[in-house]
């Protein structure tokens, strides 16, 4: 059972979640938050986050370099993930395939479509480049 109440923390969690682009893990939400609660937890970032998840309030960016990230954009959309530092970018729409599902399976319905594009950011690429 989920819990629907509305604590101070939550709605922060929330809020900070949806002001950055960023696409923030719960360590980061933490290390935030917590000057403005001298109480928070990293275990009660962690409840919150999987009751806004469950309410759809944000999004999972994936995992990248073992922690899982979060989007408040809720609308899909697809990202660019530089495997070297982890940078998370939102791309638009139309970046993504637009596969006309129906047509290439006729029985299956796509309700999600996840899309990640994985490469080096231009700093990444740049300090490769050096031989850094």
């Amino acid at each position: 059972m989920l819990d629907r109440r509305r604590s101070k923390k939550r709605e922060a969690i929330l809020e900070l979640i949806q002001s950055t682009k960023t696409h923030p893990n719960a360590q980061w939400v933490y290390e935030q938050l917590k000057p403005r609660f001298a109480d928070l937890s990293l275990g009660t970032v962690y409840r919150n986050i999987k009751v806004l998840l469950a309410e759809d309030a944000v999004a999972s960016a994936g995992i990248v370099k073992g922690q899982e990230r979060f989007d408040g954009e809720i609308q899909s959309h697809p990202h660019a993930v530089c495997k070297s530092c982890g940078l998370i970018v939102d791309l638009p729409e139309s970046i993504a395939l637009n596969m006309d599902f129906s047509k290439i399976i006729p029985c299956f319905t796509v309700d999600i479509r996840n899309t990640v594009f994985y490469g080096l950011c231009s700093d990444c690429k740049e300090t490769a480049a050096l031989g850094c």
